[in-house]
């Protein structure tokens, strides 16, 4: 259910999804594993399904579903929503801005600064009032606190 719901706000907001300047709206998902991390492998199938259809290929389909993959096992390790929510910021700054940098040759630490501006928005502004609203409708918790 993770997996269709990421690929699918992906894909139905592509215009805004990919590129070097996003906002990968379902990016806010990737908060889930704080709280529940069975959630882990359903970010990473969507990640890589929603990259088959950006445009990338292989390529991002491979290091973009890796970057996902990694912020959720770091957030799945963090020990506040906060801190949980800087994860997919830097790995996605990282991965995605040299990714893009290296396949459309776009500027280096400008992709890297336009990702990770698209990424703190989508996890700070979207992604952690959605679990704090979550959490406090008791919807999901903290299980490994």
């Amino acid at each position: 259910m993770i997996a269709a719901l990421y690929a699918a706000l992906t894909v139905v907001l592509a215009p805004i999804s990919y590129g070097p300047v996003q906002f990968r709206v379902s990016e806010a998902l990737t908060l889930l594993p704080f709280y529940l991390p069975e959630a882990i492998p359903g970010l990473f199938v969507g990640c890589i399904f929603a990259n088959f259809f950006g445009g990338f290929g292989l390529v991002d389909m491979v290091f973009g579903s890796l970057a996902t993959l990694i912020a959720a096992i770091l957030t799945l390790k963090s020990k506040n929503i906060f801190i949980g929510a800087l994860w997919p910021v830097v790995s996605n700054m990282i991965i995605i801005g040299t990714m893009l940098h290296y396949l459309i040759d776009v500027p280096l630490i400008a992709t890297c600064i336009y990702v990770g501006l698209g990424e703190a928005g989508a996890c700070y502004i979207i992604g952690v009032p959605l679990m704090k609203i979550l959490e406090k409708r008791n919807i999901i918790s903290r299980v490994n606190a």
